[in-house]
């Protein structure tokens, strides 16, 4: 056999095998789960999330305060003590996460989904609830009836009326 035909056959072979390997680690890549993202502690002043999915992702005591989480996907997201002061979560979807010690004063949840969160002890000083729905969210009477003189307006994902949501009287 021709050194050069043999040396060609060589080199066919190492990019079939190059792709192969290549097109194997894709599949793998699309079909393998996703881990969720850890922000625990993190200092994210600033820091812009919107329109992102998060699914699952820990933001554990982190400071999101002035950060842009607006139309992001939040489902089952932690936000246990993280201090959410003057973020903005316009048309978040928060459904299942958890929010209890966060400090959401003069937060925009304008248009959220809250719905089955878990916010015993969040402080809603001043946030904005305009269209938010707060469809069994865990909260302190205090806090509910303190979201309750502001609430008005109606979600329009789930078509609840914010005042409804939080069992206002």
């Amino acid at each position: 056999m021709n050194i050069h035909k043999l040396y060609k056959r060589i080199c066919k072979s190492a990019v079939a095998l190059l792709l192969l390997t290549l097109v194997s680690l894709a599949s793998w890549a699309v079909s393998s789960p996703a881990f969720a993202l850890d922000y625990n502690r993190e200092n994210l002043i600033n820091t812009d999330f919107s329109s992102q999915v998060l699914t699952d992702a820990s933001f554990t005591k982190a400071n999101l305060r002035n950060s842009n989480l607006s139309h992001s996907d939040l489902t089952g997201v932690s936000f246990f003590a993280a201090n959410l002061e003057s973020a903005n979560l316009e048309g978040a979807n928060l459904t299942n996460a958890t929010l209890d010690a966060a400090r959401i004063i003069n937060t925009n949840l304008t248009n959220a989904v809250l719905v089955g969160a878990f916010a015993a002890n969040a402080k809603f000083d001043g946030a904005t609830i305009d269209g938010a729905d707060f469809t069994d969210v865990l909260l302190r009477q205090d806090e509910q009836d303190k979201l309750c003189k502001v609430a008005k307006g109606v979600n329009p994902t789930t078509g609840r009326d914010t005042r409804d949501t939080l069992l206002c009287p």
